[in-house]
């Protein structure tokens, strides 16, 4: 093969004690997509770091083209030609389109700004990705969706070399996620080198030329993606074979412990109506835009226009604000565990009291004691991988997050926890620990209602699954008819029979 675009030999990185990266060799060639794989924790984000000029490198050689690069911060990254994506948008909300896609770098007509080719050449951007808005749009205007198009609009107006996209589809469609492969398909037909990192092995065996494999911080495994089988990828991720992710449940559905009827909102669902009973999970699935998401809020009292009837354990309540929930005993975890589930610049003790400081207080002030003492439950509990209480949550791998987040809930005792997209963003081992939490919760007594967009999700662990589509409920299948046919044939639309 020819002389690589970017070519990376024995790279360390080393945060105190922990050794990130150890010794990271890594090709990638000019019009070529590499899957990087790996469970969090693994180093892909290390390694990324690394690459954007984020974080120094400790030992080892990076090369471009041939040449040696030393990335001191994040524009020499750039200058040099490479531009990472993430999976969480930073952008200016209140800057149209095409700011946010020139920032630092506006095309100027002398001192003023040239806005007219500013807008020209985002415009020729996003026409060549597909996208349905306006360079002169609000960034605030847009769904998560479009903003991702937008950071990767900018990555294409920079003609960058090397493209790193990490998780660029958490919060694309089915039908954006299709247009997102051509667009990375461009994008290696223009001869870039795309760095390619995922937890959805659909994407990696639709897109990908090539793999490497990371297991704590080193290389494991790579070669060509018609090669791999997904179970040959797993056992490298993971240092073992895991034949079965999913695990038994074993609960059986008791009295009913929740019932809502008529519930509705003027333009987001309408007429939904479900029972759950204790020791039952209920699977909600549907396309993005369906109005699952938003009827789990409304449940919380986080969606003021939605009305309807809602009792627990035959008792009326009206969530009106999330206290009210909270104080029935439903606790609710997020679909956007880094805006709305934790706060990432709290410490792990901090998130994980976080939901009921009332109960750790003494008097007018917070009791240390019990703080410790519902951390140290949790971890264990949960087996959250932290260095200590007082570690950030942003310094946690994704899926140690969520047990973070979901741990916080759990110190409340609900009776009935809401998961909305539990496994979003997170590798297939930290999924089976989130599978193995939910079996033991309605083992527990728990009840719980499980939204998501992966159907083998709902089909493995649901008793029952309810399928939306456009703010309607459309189907309900018991465990035993819940084929995948069936369910995808009610969330979409289609014409076969349900």
């Amino acid at each position: 093969m020819s002389e690589p675009l970017l070519r990376l030999r024995g790279v360390h990185k080393s945060y105190g004690a922990t050794r990130a990266l150890r010794g990271v060799d890594l090709d990638l060639q000019a019009g070529e997509v590499l899957a990087l794989v790996g469970e969090n924790g693994a180093g892909k984000s290390t390694l990324v770091k690394m690459l954007t000029g984020v974080v120094p490198m400790e030992e080892g050689a990076i090369a471009l083209n041939g040449q040696p690069q030393q990335f001191r911060n994040a524009q020499q990254a750039q200058d040099a030609g490479i531009l990472a994506v993430h999976q969480e948008t930073v952008m200016f909300d209140e800057l149209s389109v095409a700011e946010n896609i020139f920032v630092g770098r506006y095309r100027m007509r002398g001192p003023l700004v040239d806005w007219a080719a500013m807008h020209a050449q985002a415009g020729a951007v996003l026409a060549e990705m597909g996208a349905h808005f306006k360079a002169t749009t609000l960034v605030k205007d847009l769904s998560l969706a479009e903003r991702h198009l937008v950071e990767i609009a900018r990555a294409l107006s920079q003609k960058a070399r090397v493209v790193i996209l990490d998780e660029p589809t958490a919060a694309l469609s089915q039908a954006e996620i299709r247009d997102f492969y051509g667009i990375v398909r461009t994008l290696r037909d223009q001869g870039v080198g795309v760095l390619f990192i995922t937890h959805k092995f659909d994407e990696i065996f639709a897109v990908a030329d090539r793999y490497l494999v990371l297991r704590d911080g080193a290389a494991v495994g790579s070669g060509a993606i018609a090669d791999a089988t997904e179970q040959s990828l797993v056992a490298l991720m993971a240092g073992r074979e895991i034949s079965q992710i999913y695990p038994a449940i074993e609960s059986v559905p008791g009295e009913t412990v929740l019932t809502v009827r008529n519930l509705s909102h003027p333009t987001e669902f309408a007429d939904v109506n479900f029972s759950l009973k204790r020791g039952e999970i209920l699977g909600f699935y549907g396309l993005i835009g369906a109005g699952r998401s938003e009827a789990m809020r409304a449940i919380m009292g986080l969606n003021p226009l939605a009305r309807g009837t809602f009792e627990v354990a035959g008792q009326r309540f009206e969530p009106r604000r999330a206290g009210d929930a909270i104080a029935a005993g439903i606790a609710y975890v997020p679909e956007e565990r880094q805006r709305q589930g934790g706060i990432l610049a709290f410490s792990v003790l901090h998130n994980l009291s976080l939901a009921g400081l009332s109960r750790f207080a003494r008097g007018w002030w917070l009791s240390p004691a019990k703080e410790h003492d519902l951390c140290k439950r949790m971890t264990e509990r949960l087996r959250i991988k932290t260095a200590s209480p007082d570690t950030l949550l942003s310094g946690l791998s994704g899926g140690n997050q969520q047990k973070v987040v979901i741990g916080k809930w759990l110190g409340l005792d609900p009776r009935i926890v809401i998961l909305d997209e539990p496994t979003k963003g997170i590798d297939v081992g930290a999924k089976q620990a989130v599978y193995h939490l939910i079996a033991e919760m309605v083992e527990q007594g728990l009840a719980v209602i499980l939204v998501s967009s992966e159907l083998p999700e709902v089909m493995n662990l649901a008793h029952r699954v309810i399928v939306m589509r456009h703010g309607r409920q459309v189907a309900e299948f018991a465990r035993a008819d819940a084929q995948a046919e069936r369910i995808v044939a009610a969330a979409s639309g289609a014409s076969l029979s349900v």
